[in-house]
């Protein structure tokens, strides 16, 4: 992707991106509360569905000092929603006929873990694969400060992780750009790319099964999909309207 085209969807992105998690981040708290779910699992499935999933929860377990228990039941609900929305966005987006920017928009707004974006956005094509993946990315750039601030309030030693793949496709973005004689070299390493990301979705399907639901435990799971709709639905709903768009 050329850098100038990151940076365009990515400033945009970075301002839909904080509204987006500020309010995931309020409304999962607030919902944790109402249906009683524990405070670490209740506090890592509003980071995971507000920020990056997985990534997100990995990076803050630790400094919230959240149990190994309450890691899988947080990993766990988000890991089926994105199983999910892998399999149900591309079809939604087509019922609805939203272009490939509104899609690649959404998905990157919606979708929890990185590569389950990348995989839905790329079934629906080129364009919402490039949108979708920016802006993910910078959705994805907040677990730095969230991980600090949440630091910060529970006086916590642990190290913050920092999400290396952004920095990894920032250079990708710049040799693109201003190394247009390595294109043969890119090509290949496109097609390596999309290996490992079969690899990665098939590896996300395997793991859905009624005994990842049992894990997950019924309250942490209602607070993820409720969590999540919520945040689908209304990001579908603006960007559909036209009130959001890059």
């Amino acid at each position: 992707m050329n850098l100038h085209d990151v940076i365009r969807a990515g400033r945009s992105g970075f301002a839909y991106t904080l509204l987006g998690i500020g309010f995931a981040m309020a409304a999962g708290i607030l919902l944790g509360k109402l249906l009683r779910v524990a405070k670490e699992p209740a506090y890592l499935i509003s980071t995971g569905t507000a920020i990056c999933g997985g990534s997100a929860i990995a990076a803050l377990g630790p400094i919230t000092g959240a149990t190994d228990e309450e890691m899988a039941v947080s990993l766990g609900t988000v890991f089926v929603l994105n199983s999910v929305a892998l399999l149900t966005f591309p079809a939604i987006g087509s019922a609805l006929k939203l272009t490939q920017t509104q899609f690649g928009l959404w998905a990157a707004l919606a979708i929890h873990d990185t590569s389950s974006v990348v995989g839905a956005a790329a079934k629906y094509g080129a364009t919402a694969l490039q949108i979708g993946t920016t802006v993910k990315l910078a959705r994805a750039l907040w677990i730095v400060p969230l991980a600090l601030g949440t630091a910060v309030v529970k006086h916590a030693k642990a190290r913050v992780q920092w999400p290396w793949f952004i920095a990894l496709f920032g250079l990708a973005a710049v040799c693109n750009t201003y190394l247009p004689m390595g294109h043969v070299a890119y090509v290949g390493m496109a097609k390596l790319a999309r290996l490992g990301l079969t690899a990665t979705l098939y590896l996300i399907g395997t793991g859905l099964s009624l005994a990842t639901l049992k894990q997950v435990g019924h309250r942490p799971l209602v607070l993820g999909v409720m969590l999540w709709l919520m945040i689908s639905a209304v990001s579908l709903g603006l960007i559909y309207l036209g009130w959001v768009a890059i």
